[in-house]
């Protein structure tokens, strides 16, 4: 029977979340520096709960059917699941799990971590519990340990987050309150980057040039602490050299490949401060930081006339 056609009761709970953005320190903060991250709310993801007798079931683009026999490409959300409804002392049948995701997987844009967010406020929701972020994070985590091997964190938490997050390896978490708005455009490749084998090929770097490639970390480190200041403080035309330089690095780290660069070389043609990749890079997405709101406008419209096979203009407000 599909799914489509189950009787359910009036008993349904809504979990939503939305994606996440690297800004400035991808990579570099594999190896001890720190990263910035921004909450992306124009693409994200609802999960829907409905009671349905009999065993668990997905509907989603991503996999249609019985949970038990999911695909290997989703045993983190599996666990994350199980995991969740053990804690929440619920029975593992008699679920019907609607996933509804509006982000683009494989572009740096947190599509796992945001789908295991939602399922898992979900779940909280239809068992009309509260959570606390520890608990969200920690179900969280188990998904994004299957789906990236040793996960940072920084996905999760800025998923969850309404502020930029400084994220930095064994520190305490930041979030930071930019001092004016900003305007971005983030525009996708239409390729899908394979973050793990670009954190792998840096990681071979550092073993074949260690003093160099540790030189373009630090470098990548310092340019993190200015982007900081410039949203904190300096203002839109140093944040935007700040990005210009970042890209710079690293595209000597071999992880920006031509769609990229052709991409952000045209924003920064038509006028955008600055402009870089986001995420692991080799595909997925670029972040153009434009002079203002109709600047935004007319360079998001430019940049998909130009190829780009998405285009999302946003604002990050002035927080105080």
């Amino acid at each position: 029977m599909s799914i489509e056609k189950v009787t359910t009761t009036e008993k349904t709970a809504i979990g939503i979340a939305h994606s996440k953005l690297i800004l400035i320190g991808e990579h570099a903060v594999v190896h001890g520096q720190p990263a910035i991250a921004i909450p992306f709310p124009l693409v994200g993801v609802e999960s829907v709960i409905e009671r349905v007798s009999g065993p668990i079931t997905f509907d989603s683009t991503f996999y249609q059917g019985p949970m038990d026999s999911a695909p290997i490409t989703l045993e983190g959300i599996v666990n994350s699941i199980e995991a969740t409804l053990e804690h929440l002392e619920l029975p593992k049948r008699d679920l019907v799990i609607r996933v509804k995701s509006s982000i683009p997987p494989g572009k740096g844009l947190g599509s796992s971590a945001s789908v295991a967010i939602a399922i898992i406020r979900s779940l909280f929701a239809y068992a009309d519990v509260s959570y606390t972020e520890k608990e969200l994070l920690h179900f969280a985590d188990i998904a994004e340990t299957f789906a990236h091997g040793s996960p940072s964190g920084i996905d999760t938490l800025t998923i969850t987050s309404e502020s930029p997050v400084w994220f930095e390896k064994d520190s305490p978490i930041h979030y930071i309150k930019p001092g004016s708005d900003f305007h971005f455009i983030v525009a996708d490749s239409g390729r899908i980057g394979d973050t793990r084998s670009a954190v792998e090929s840096v990681a071979h770097l550092l073993k074949t040039a260690p003093k160099r490639i540790h030189a373009k970390m630090e470098r990548i480190g310092e340019l993190t602490h200015s982007a900081k200041y410039a949203l904190e403080k300096a203002g839109k035309n140093f944040l935007g050299q700040m990005l210009n330089e970042a890209q710079k690095e690293l595209e000597t780290l071999g992880v920006s490949d031509a769609g990229l660069n052709k991409l952000i070389q045209f924003a920064r043609q038509e006028g955008a401060l600055g402009a870089k990749l986001t995420g692991g890079g080799n595909g997925g997405c670029i972040i153009a930081l434009a002079q203002n709101e109709m600047h935004s406008r007319q360079l998001a419209e430019k940049l998909k006339k130009f190829g780009a096979h998405a285009v999302w203009p946003f604002v990050l407000r002035k927080q105080d």
